[in-house]
């Protein structure tokens, strides 16, 4: 672990907490502009229909009512089609294929909740009455509501294409794999539905863009404001430099923040075409109906062992569902991204991946905690403890006996990605003792004796961080009273990452925390990728630690010259410069005001060599009522290498959130549309469970080891904020299946999420 005088590697209070508390955080809807329109959108009923007709006279003479724009509307006005996904192909190496999707649907809607129109009136209830009034026609089409009807020979078509297969990718060997499958000693196979989820955020989506003069000022509750920036740019037809966005406290992200939707940049084009303020807040069934879904994919895995349990190949066919209209991101977790880890901290010789996106008319799949990453790992983790119990292997063994040894790093996988280091063996090591996994036979007598049956789960795994995007820009500025300002387009979105960041800034200044002043979610002030990926510390601390050194590099310089020393001779602590065996010394404050401009200024641009590769152990214990199904978590325990840990106590807040929404899929949370219209059933928080106050108040058991620092970027980190949800997922459905299994039950049919009801059933063989 690289060692820092003070500041990073301490568990500090969060910068932000204090303002947040009182209730001075700043939201979108928090902000008031003077005369301020509000914007409601019109929406199909209807999950594939053509439309017909929309008269929009009626609203138009409503009280208040400022503008009435239809699909048919923007395309006079020649606003563009959104961007398409690139770059994949399908499988006779043609392009991908996807319906074009305008900022309004023109004339035709794939899923229920597609905006038709949009109304902008003086206050909202003037602009949801002139909604009501808006009359549009449709004639309804037959719907494919899942990848089964959409896969359907005789499926209605959501793409003018021969079918619904958006995009395929194929990788590793069939044939060699076969040949495995046909001589392994065993074989086992599982079927794997992984649900639909909604990434529950408590601020749902909103947008408030600005006129000013040629300008256009909007605030976002987006984790790309840079992209978003673009898009505004593009389809409003106005450069992106007259565009600023930004981005204050934003209410949660979970990756569905990412995504440019048609929502931000229609009320940014009617703000700049009435050249007044217009304001659009989601409604939570606005968000579950319009916000992109995560997961959606169905697996079919089978894994080939030898007699000893070593897996001799890996095959998976999954199927996606990517809705209607797929997203960049929704093509590439899927055919892409999660594969990468699909063999996680396993040494797998030979590959037999097939994954087909389908289209369908549901809402969009995107990025949700994890993106595609969550898939992979339960797939590798599940087919694991299947092939145990049907096997006679010990399930600690099986793994131990098939994981990738320290010697082999850096290891290429069977998917050619490259893992720096990686101690994975030692990590479940003590991942099982933290755990207490040696007395777990003792609890469970006692749960026994409680008429409860207790089961353990284990996920060994690791995952990919950095959205690949390995290039971060700042701007830091010495100010004349002393303190420091770092711009940067990573940003804040309830993860700490302006506490962590303020510690790296201190390490270099030795300033206290109230004199370092982190700028976050402005593009005209920093513009990047963003906050995804987990990449916020992994690139943008990089960038801000290594910016930061070269800005007091020039301030030496520039203390040298005006104390008429030589750089070498200066010493520096403090926020001082000191001449060695003098008494002339220089403040940074005053060294700044003695600039031209009152300020040093630099501006530095850091690049991480590769991804990083975070790794863990995660143990759960569970106890199922067999009278109701009813399942409680009893226990849960993880170790975590996430390389050098800047604020220990912020990255357990990470791991035990993260950990709480893969709770929620293995446990409650579905998705579900209707499969004869394809209507959202689960369209509220009435009917979509998550997990609730019982659940948070698991005493989680959380370590961390610090001893494999990455070797990829120049702080040593490895991303954190997905690894609880990548891990509690499987390590939550194996402690079921498991307390199952002890009972004398089959688990291979079990799916999630697994309620009281599908665990019932199962133990009463319903």
């Amino acid at each position: 672990m690289l060692e820092t005088k003070f500041g990073s590697g301490q568990s500090v209070k969060r910068v932000e907490d204090d303002r947040l508390l009182r209730g001075e955080g700043v939201f979108v809807d928090d902000i008031k502009a003077a005369g301020t329109k509000r914007l409601v959108f019109v929406r199909s009923p209807y999950a594939h229909a053509d439309v017909t007709g929309c008269d929009t006279t009626a609203a138009q003479g409503m009280p208040g009512v400022q503008l009435v724009l239809t699909g048919a509307d923007l395309l006079a006005a020649g606003v563009p089609a959104m961007g398409r996904a690139i770059n994949f192909k399908r499988a006779d190496g043609s392009p991908l294929q996807a319906p074009d999707r305008f900022l309004l649907a023109t004339d035709r809607v794939r899923f229920v909740g597609e905006a038709v129109a949009v109304v902008v009136a003086d206050t909202l209830q003037q602009a949801m009455d002139a909604a009501e009034a808006v009359v549009v026609d449709y004639q309804p089409l037959a719907a494919a509501a899942n990848t089964t009807q959409a896969l359907a020979s005789d499926a209605p078509r959501i793409a003018d294409g021969p079918d619904n297969i958006c995009a395929e990718s194929k990788y590793g060997d069939a044939e060699k794999s076969q040949a495995a499958f046909d001589s392994a000693a065993h074989v086992s196979h599982v079927q794997i539905n992984h649900q639909r989820l909604a990434a529950i955020t408590i601020e749902p989506r909103n947008t408030l863009a600005i006129p000013s003069g040629q300008r256009l000022e909007v605030h976002a509750t987006s984790q790309a404001p840079t992209q978003l920036r673009a898009a505004m740019s593009h389809h409003i037809g106005i450069p992106a430099d007259d565009i600023r966005v930004q981005v204050g406290d934003v209410g949660g992200g979970f990756g569905m923040k990412t995504f440019s939707y048609a929502e931000d940049i229609v009320t940014a084009y009617c703000a700049h075409r009435l050249q007044a303020p217009v304001k659009w807040v989601a409604t939570r069934s606005e968000d579950f109906l319009t916000t992109t879904h995560g997961r959606g994919v169905e697996s079919a895995v089978d894994v080939a062992l030898d007699k000893d349990g070593r897996i001799t190949a890996l095959r998976v066919r999954n199927i996606a569902d990517l809705g209607a209209y797929p997203t960049m991101a929704g093509v590439a977790i899927q055919v892409l991204i999660g594969p990468w880890v699909l063999t996680s901290v396993y040494d797998i010789p030979l590959i037999d991946f097939q994954f087909t996106t389908v289209l369908t008319n549901c809402a969009p799949t995107g990025a949700y905690r994890g993106a595609g990453r969550p898939e992979s790992i339960l797939i590798i983790e599940r087919a694991l403890d299947e092939a145990a119990r049907e096997h006679g292997f010990d399930r600690i063994a099986l793994r131990r006996i098939n994981m990738i040894p320290e010697s082999k790093m850096p290891y290429t996988n069977a998917m050619g990605q490259v893992y720096d280091t990686g101690a994975f063996e030692r990590m479940m090591d003590q991942g099982l003792v933290k755990a207490d996994v040696s007395g777990f036979e003792a609890r469970a007598q006692a749960s026994q004796a409680k008429g409860l049956w207790r089961g353990l789960g284990v996920a060994t795994f690791l995952e990919w961080t950095g959205g690949n995007n390995l290039e971060e820009n700042v701007n830091v500025q010495i100010l004349a009273d002393g303190s420091v300002e770092i711009f940067t387009a990573v940003l804040p979105m309830g993860q700490g990452i302006q506490t962590s960041l303020t510690q790296l800034v201190a390490d270099v200044f030795e300033l206290a925390p109230e004199q370092i002043r982190v700028v976050m979610g402005d593009t005209d002030r920093g513009t990047g990728f963003g906050s995804a990926g987990s990449r916020s510390l992994f690139t943008g601390g990089g960038a801000i630690s290594e910016g930061s050194t070269r800005a007091l590099d020039k301030a030496r310089l520039l203390a040298a010259e005006a104390m008429e020393a030589s750089p070498a001779d200066l010493t520096y602590a403090k926020a001082r410069f000191m001449v060695k065996g003098t008494d002339l010394s220089i403040s940074l404050g005053e060294l700044a005001a003695k600039q031209s401009e009152q300020r040093i200024t630099i501006d530095s641009t850091t690049a991480a060599g590769a991804p990083t590769w975070p790794n863990g152990c995660h143990v759960c214990e569970v106890e199922v009522d067999p009278q109701t199904g009813v399942c409680q978590i009893a226990a849960y325990s993880s170790m975590n290498d996430i390389g050098r840990v800047v604020n220990p106590l912020i990255v357990q807040g990470q791991l035990d959130g993260g950990a709480i929404q893969g709770i929620g899929q293995a446990l409650y949370e579905d998705v579900i549309y209707e499969s004869e219209g394809g209507q959202l059933i689960t369209g509220s928080l009435m009917d979509y469970a998550l997990p609730h106050a019982d659940v948070t108040q698991i005493d989680f058991n959380t370590h961390l080891d610090q001893s494999v620092p990455c070797k990829t970027n120049i702080l040593g980190v490895k991303g954190v904020g997905e690894l609880g949800t990548i891990g509690a997922t499987p390590a939550v459905f194996n402690a079921v299946a498991d307390a199952l299994a002890r009972q004398g039950h089959k688990t291979k049919q079990l799916q999630m999420p697994l309620t009281a009801s599908r665990i019932w059933a199962t133990i009463h063989g319903g």
